[in-house]
């Protein structure tokens, strides 16, 4: 008997898997400062009911913040991305001329000193 020679093919099956993965990273807007200047007649009624109105401070912050911005000639009232900052600076300057008050309104980017 002769010994039987059995051959073996391995054949090896290379698979690639091909996965595409989606990321979807959402930046935050950019945040821009709405800040109130002070003027000798802008009442600091008008700027602490502007406050309370159109800010939601309550009522004894609005009067902090409108003393403050008197002492110091200025004061930032809020930080929001750049559509609502513009926004709320227009709203405020035209209820302001409304009233025949020259508050100036500025809005600039967060990171400015």
């Amino acid at each position: 008997m002769s010994p039987q020679l059995t051959t073996r093919l391995t054949m090896t099956a290379t698979i690639v898997d091909t996965r595409t993965r989606t990321r979807n990273t959402v930046k935050e807007p950019p945040q821009y400062r709405v800040i109130f200047l002070n003027d000798d007649i802008t009442t600091l009624e008008f700027v602490v009911e502007t406050l309370v109105e159109m800010f939601d401070y309550s009522h004894e912050d609005a009067d902090e913040k409108a003393r403050q911005i008197n002492h110091d000639g200025s004061g930032i009232i809020v930080v929001l991305p750049y559509e609502m900052a513009e926004q709320k600076g227009i709203e405020v300057t035209m209820l302001a001329r409304a009233q025949s008050y020259p508050l100036q309104i500025r809005v600039e980017p967060e990171g400015v000193v």
